[in-house]
Formats: C-alpha cells, sequence, structure tokens
C-alpha cells in the first residue's frame, strides 16, 4: 500500500546538464536506508519538464532497477498532451513501477470537464494505479474536490496528491472521498494537519534532504501520535519553508550539494541558488540537524 512519506525524488545531473545516473542510484539507496516509504521519480521535483523522452525513459528504467522491489516506485508521466500521458504511463507500467503520478494538464487550462476526460483517457488506456496530482499554482489548472471524486469511482485511480496546502479543502476531500481513495499531501508544510486528518502519506520535497525525519513524522501522524508529529515537525518545518526560497527545486538541489550528494547541475530555465538564500538554507538545515 502506497502512504508514508514518498519523496520527490530530484535528478542528479553533472555541471553541463547531462544525467548523473550513479548519484541518483547511490540517493536511492540513502533514502531506503533512512526509511523512505517511496520513490517518486521524474516528477515536478525531478524536473520533468526538462527531460525528454528517452531522458524520462532513462530514469524511470533506474529506480526500478535500483529499488529492486523494496519500496513502490511512483513514475510522473503526466502531460498537457492526453496522448502523451498515455505513451509516457503505459511506458511506465512496461517498466516496472507500481504507480503513476499524473499532473493536470498545465499552460492549456481545460475546463472540469476536459480535466475529468483526460484523466478518465489514461485510466481507460493504461491499467496501472494512478495517482492525480492537482499543483494549480504550477499548472494554472486547479482539479476541484468534485472532479475528484468523478474520477475516484474509476477502478485505476487509486488517490490523489493534493498540493494546494487548504486543510479546508483536504478536510472536505478526506470525508467525501471513497474509503480506498488515498489522499495524499503534496505539501510540506501542511503535511504534518493532513495526516492527522486522515490523509495517507506525502510526497515530499523536504524528504530529499531530511528523509529520516520525514519518515518518523508520517508515521506518527499516520498513527494519530499528535505530540510526536508535532515535535518532529516542528524541527522540520523552516525546511518546508526555506525550500521554497526559489523556484523548487532549486533550493533542495542546492542543500544536497552541501551534503556532498550530488553535484551542481541544473537545467536552463533553472539556474541554481541565489547566493543571498545561502545562509537562510544553511540556518533551516541547522534547526533540523542535517549540516
Amino acid at each position: 500500500m502506497l502512504q508514508g512519506s514518498m519523496v520527490a525524488i530530484v535528478t542528479p545531473m553533472y555541471e553541463d546538464g547531462r544525467l548523473d545516473i550513479p548519484s541518483l542510484s547511490a540517493l536511492i539507496d540513502f533514502h531506503i536506508d533512512q526509511g523512505t516509504d517511496g520513490i517518486v521519480i521524474v516528477g515536478t521535483t525531478g524536473e520533468s519538464p526538462t527531460v525528454d523522452f528517452e531522458e524520462h525513459c532513462l530514469l524511470i528504467e533506474t529506480a526500478v532497477s535500483q529499488v529492486n522491489g523494496r519500496v513502490p516506485v511512483i513514475a510522473g508521466t503526466g502531460a498537457n498532451s492526453t496522448k502523451e500521458a498515455i505513451e509516457l504511463t503505459q511506458k511506465a507500467k512496461d517498466l516496472g513501477v507500481d504507480a503513476c503520478l499524473l499532473v493536470a494538464p498545465y499552460y492549456n487550462k481545460p475546463t472540469q470537464e476536459g480535466l475529468y476526460q483526460h484523466f478518465k483517457a489514461v485510466a481507460d488506456a493504461v491499467q496501472i494505479p494512478q495517482i492525480l496530482y492537482n499543483v494549480p499554482g504550477r499548472t494554472g489548472c486547479d482539479i476541484t474536490n468534485d472532479t475528484t471524486l468523478r474520477l475516484a469511482a474509476h477502478p485505476n485511480i487509486v488517490g490523489i496528491k493534493d498540493a494546494t496546502g487548504g486543510l479546508e479543502r483536504g478536510t472536505d476531500l478526506l470525508l467525501r472521498a471513497p474509503k480506498d481513495f488515498a489522499v495524499f499531501s503534496g505539501d510540506d508544510a501542511t503535511a504534518m494537519p493532513l495526516m492527522l486528518l486522515g490523509a495517507r502519506g506525502v510526497i515530499s520535497v523536504t524528504a530529499n534532504v531530511a528523509p529520516k525525519l520525514m519518515h518518523e513524522m508520517c508515521v506518527s501522524a499516520v498513527a494519530g501520535d499528535v505530540n510526536l508529529a508535532r515535535e518532529i515537525n516542528a524541527k522540520l518545518f523552516a525546511l518546508h519553508q526555506k525550500l521554497f526560497v526559489e523556484a523548487n527545486p532549486i533550493p533542495v538541489k542546492w542543500v544536497l550539494q552541501q551534503m556532498g550528494m550530488i553535484k551542481t547541475g541544473i537545467r536552463l530555465p533553472l539556474v541554481n541558488l541565489s547566493a543571498q538564500y545561502h545562509d537562510v538554507l544553511r540556518a533551516a538545515c541547522k534547526a533540523a540537524q542535517i549540516l
């Protein structure tokens, strides 16, 4: 079952922008050793908009091979073209992932009916568990709770990553969704309270740099241990905030570089973290005791 702290893992790159596959493999082992409950490969944090189809498939193949069944692997396969989303999702299934994460189509701003038909078409075409991904701050469109509930009736659509950060909205969805439909937080800063309300876990940016603490916080929150969940979350909260001082994954890649886990590569139009934020990130890392 998909639950707990699932890392939206970065895509390590060399300084010239080439994929750094050995570092990705090492990162995956690091996460599994630290208790991460699932690997989400080629999501937003993995710079999916800047990898081509062959690279996308290579990253998925690497993750599946390196994980080797130890934890679930979820592949980002969404697109603003329904045809492309179907092709990516089928390829990910062929490569052996456990589930796919499908972001709402971005830029073309579909209606709610268009969103429903898009996700239904992918779910009809590929027999694999699929998780909707709602992040309106990036996509320019919002999957409403009513549309989500329509899609939850499809047997291949098993959950949603809600990155809106809205607890009222999340509560409404948790109260109305079928019991077997999983709600995952996609917003680290509000993940703990959403899990205390019934969410099954988080697809996390913070977990990239603090995987053990994120796992422990999720275990506590899902179990309803409010005091321990709050205590751990307090250590992480500065990271939840400061990892977004510039567009994700710029800050989280910088922290991983400081930890010696990856090199400095990032692809345009993203650039490396501005110097003015270095001390801000160092302070957040110190609070979490990771640097």
